[in-house]
């Protein structure tokens, strides 16, 4: 039976083999073949630009951000908007129409940075998806790669809506999409680019801590309140803290409080966000259980950025989009980057809305990025060395819905209590209002924050790596038991890779864009292994029978 698209770049994809009829996500398949698209005259202006800058020719930040922001919507559950797809693809192609003349030899470019945009878009969509590489190793190393990209696009993204941008980072991207292009690239060669992109992911993740540091100071360990207040609120979602504080500013007086939501909790640590009155706590849990959630909210909810779950009718009126997120029927709020965006809509809708309902109450402990856990080197270290702490868990990454994800709630119960789990993104919520008590004083639950703050746990470990004289980061008494959904969590886990991390641990499912030779690949040189039962894994990682 002929596919009515082809996906599988999330771990929910359907049967662990690929979406073939509409996403798991929900993402129905003309919204897919325009993603699809997308990406495709994205490689295409990308060749363009890899050549422009091999000529010498500067690229504007103008264009890199374009580039950056195409393939963020086209991350799991970031856009469901075909019209807005669409716009994204004619602005492409006018970028890459504009450039394109003035590249020496253009004959020599890939079709994709020549086809012209005429003719049935979504036919061509199918004729340049997922399975337009027909060797099943050189097309799982091409979405692994892309994948990755993906994931770096957003970290960039979020940097450059605080003006900070890298111009090695924009050029390796750009290099990296024209190359999945390259027929003449062997396996191997799309391996060493594989690891290459690791390496840039750490460099964009970098970029973006520093981003986030300057503009709102180090996060700092703070208790976040669960509750709610009396007053009409605003649910902000995703991760982009130029979002939330510009809300922010634009709520004071007004009678709204602002709530954060999922990925965005993390914004309560950095000290500039505590300056405001309106900034009340987290509602809620993982993105997944927005449904219910955002039901019971009663007031607007703002999606910044992933994870959107195709709304109910009974709040889809109060769902906003803004940035890279987007929903049919849903209202976009536009903004360009170093622009003011224009808060007013939402926050008038909410001055008409009930307060919120409280689903739970009291509080969650947070802040543990990379500067407030090297404050507290010395605790750490002498716990370590008195054997009061015998192991750290790196159980990071992202949540999900399948059943099998609870699998991270018992195994974190099941943890000895002489281990501190560190953590960053959503995958927290599996245990971080569990009362698993404290070492010491130290919690046994270290939160660094966003998906994208796993760059502070590579830097603990660095730094782990070097207070206690040891030459390989494996020496550490550090487990890695990551959970993953996404591209965010492939370029997280393509970076660890770089810096020499062995033996991770991925689950609850290993990606289905693994094809069997590929996957070996990463056995055989870095370890990487699936998760087991509870029982099976505390007895591989800790002796335990």
């Amino acid at each position: 039976m002929e596919h009515k698209m082809f996906c599988y770049q999330c771990q929910e994809t359907a049967g662990c083999t690929g979406c073939t009829r509409v996403g798991v996500c929900g993402k129905q398949p003309d919204v897919a073949a325009m993603q699809d698209l997308l990406v495709y005259v994205t490689k295409g202006l990308s060749a363009v630009t890899t050549a422009l800058r091999a000529q010498g020719v500067p690229v504007a930040a103008e264009t890199n951000h374009l580039i950056t922001l195409n393939l963020f919507t086209t991350i799991t559950n970031a856009n469901f908007d075909k019209e807005a797809i669409e716009e994204r693809i004619h602005a492409t192609l006018a970028v890459r129409a504009e450039l394109v003349s003035q590249v020496e030899g253009k004959e020599a470019l890939p079709q994709a940075a020549l086809w012209d945009g005429t003719g049935d878009w979504e036919a061509k969509a199918a004729q340049v998806g997922v399975l337009s590489t027909e060797n099943e190793d050189i097309r799982s190393l091409r979405e692994l790669i892309t994948y990755g990209l993906k994931g770096l696009s957003a970290y960039s993204k979020h940097a450059n809506a605080l003006l900070q941008d890298d111009g090695q980072v924009d050029a390796f991207l750009q290099r990296a999409l024209a190359a999945t292009l390259d027929d003449s690239l062997t396996a191997d060669d799309l391996v060493a680019l594989t690891l290459e992109t690791g390496k840039y992911g750490v460099q964009g993740m970098a970029l973006l801590d520093k981003a986030n540091t300057t503009a709102y100071g180090n996060p700092e360990i703070t208790k976040v309140s669960i509750g709610v207040g009396k007053n009409p609120g605003i649910l902000v979602s995703g991760h982009d803290l130029r979002d939330l504080e510009m809300l922010l500013e634009q709520t004071q007086g007004t009678g709204v409080d602002v709530y954060t939501h999922s990925e965005m909790l993390p914004a309560h640590y950095y000290p500039a966000f505590k300056k405001y009155p309106n900034f009340v706590g987290n509602y809620g849990n993982a993105w997944w259980k927005q449904k219910e959630e955002f039901e019971a909210f009663h007031g607007p909810i703002l999606m910044t950025t992933n994870c959107i779950v195709p709304p109910r009718d009974s709040y889809k009126d109060r769902l906003y989009t803004t940035g890279a997120a987007g929903f049919p029927g849903c209202k976009h709020i536009p903004g360009e980057i170093g622009q003011e965006k224009d808060f007013s809509a939402i926050i008038e809708h909410a001055k008409r809305c009930a307060p919120p309902q409280e689903i739970e109450t009291g509080e969650i402990v947070g802040g543990f990025a990379h500067a407030q856990v090297l404050a507290l080197a010395d605790q750490v270290v002498e716990a370590v060395q008195s054997g009061a702490i015998k192991k750290f868990v790196v159980m990071a990454g992202c949540d999900g819905r399948a059943k099998s994800r609870d699998y991270y709630t018992q195994f974190a119960q099941a943890l000895p209590r002489d281990t501190v789990i560190l953590t960053a993104g959503c995958a927290k919520y599996k245990y971080n209002k569990l009362d698993l008590g404290d070492i010491g004083g130290i919690p046994r639950v270290l939160d660094a924050g966003q998906c994208n703050d796993s760059y502070s746990l590579a830097v603990i470990a660095l730094k782990l790596k070097e207070v206690f004289g040891l030459e390989d980061i494996n020496d550490l008494p550090i487990v890695y038991n990551i959970a993953w959904y996404e591209q965010k969590a492939v370029i997280v886990l393509l970076a660890l890779l770089y810096l020499g991390v062995k033996n991770i641990h991925l689950g609850p499912t290993l990606p289905a864009f693994l094809s069997p030779n590929v996957a070996k690949v990463l056995v055989d040189n870095f370890g990487i292994a699936g998760i087991g039962t509870v029982e099976e894994d505390m007895k591989l990682f800790f002796g335990q029978n």
